[in-house]
């Protein structure tokens, strides 16, 4: 049986696994699911996919998801 798991690893080096694959870019709340865009505030907690590692092994693959988090002066942009 082949699994495949993704995983999102924040700054600071934690790792958290997810429930579905994300593009490089993509702005995520702190639980790993897609932003809705545009934002209603630039006040609040989000990160964006700054880089997608994936290892194979015997058993499957695990997908990392390295994330960056946003200032709220980098947010103003996506607000609506």
């Amino acid at each position: 049986m082949y699994t495949t798991e993704s995983f999102i690893v924040f700054p600071e080096g934690d790792t958290q696994e997810i429930e579905h694959t994300l593009h490089i870019n993509e702005l995520v709340d702190i639980n790993g699911n897609p932003l809705a865009l545009p934002l209603a505030t630039n006040r609040c907690i989000a990160f964006r996919v700054s880089r997608r590692i994936q290892k194979e092994n015997r058993g499957g693959e695990q997908i990392f998801h390295y994330l960056e988090l946003l200032s709220a002066a980098e947010l103003l942009s996506y607000v609506g």
